[in-house]
């Protein structure tokens, strides 16, 4: 079974803090190429989405297949997407 392509990109800032790895809306990440790009806190929230994704399961509440999470600092609170790429 070949395992799809999985982009994170970051949509949306709503702490009133910087990101402590410099994050800004617009970055985007190749899963299997630049995670060591992406903030450790925030790849550990990510990882359980992205082995959901890529095993072919989808979250009810997320069916289009692309699933959003938060990095867990609440005073950074970057907002993720995570996808397939086609």
């Amino acid at each position: 079974m070949n395992k799809p392509k999985i982009r994170i990109t970051l949509v949306e800032k709503k702490g009133t803090m910087g990101c402590h790895r410099g994050h800004k809306v617009g970055d985007s990440y190749d899963f299997d190429t630049e995670r060591g790009n992406l903030c450790p806190m925030a790849m550990h929230v990510a990882f359980p989405y992205i082995d959901i994704l890529r095993y072919g399961g989808k979250l009810p509440s997320q069916p289009d297949g692309v699933i959003k999470f938060s990095c867990p600092d609440v005073d950074v609170l970057n907002i993720f997407k995570i996808e397939i790429e086609e």
